[in-house]
């Protein structure tokens, strides 16, 4: 069984955040579940746009999310990081640029022991990321 990332945004954010991950990424196959269409949720988080569950494909694995309950005040992703390996150091400049827009520097994107291109960066939605370029591979690498 995989380890999947679940994330968990306020103020409704969830569908604009699971969009521009998509858009990033080039994720596919979002997904969204709205509390008002949830069974079995209390009367009063039916209304608004907050999501119960959303998730999105990228690569070969996927990305999950929700807003807090209405009324719920959380600490979107502050212990945490979602690592996402990119298949080359362009991408992963790219993805850096893009997550880095209203966002703020971790790590500077650098080459180091493990990566030829690697940085970490809070997003304008608090998600902590940590962007890799895959190595080289093949006898020249």
């Amino acid at each position: 069984m995989p380890t999947l990332p679940y994330l968990h945004f306020q103020n409704g954010q969830c569908e604009e955040a699971l969009t521009f991950y998509k858009e990033v990424f080039g994720g596919t196959d979002l997904h969204l579940m709205r509390y008002a269409e949830a069974p079995d949720v209390p009367d009063d988080w039916k209304s608004g746009p907050h999501v119960i569950h959303g998730e999105i494909t990228l690569g070969d694995g996927k990305l999950m999310a929700s807003d807090f309950p209405p009324g719920f005040e959380g600490d979107p992703q502050k212990a945490v990081s979602v690592m996402q390996s990119a298949p080359d150091v362009e991408t992963a400049h790219r993805w850096f640029d893009a997550l880095l827009a209203e966002g703020d520097v971790i790590q500077e994107m650098t080459a180091n022991f493990f990566s030829p291109a690697f940085g970490m960066v809070r997003d304008r939605y608090g998600t902590h990321w940590m962007i890799a370029a895959l190595p080289p591979e093949g006898p020249d690498a």
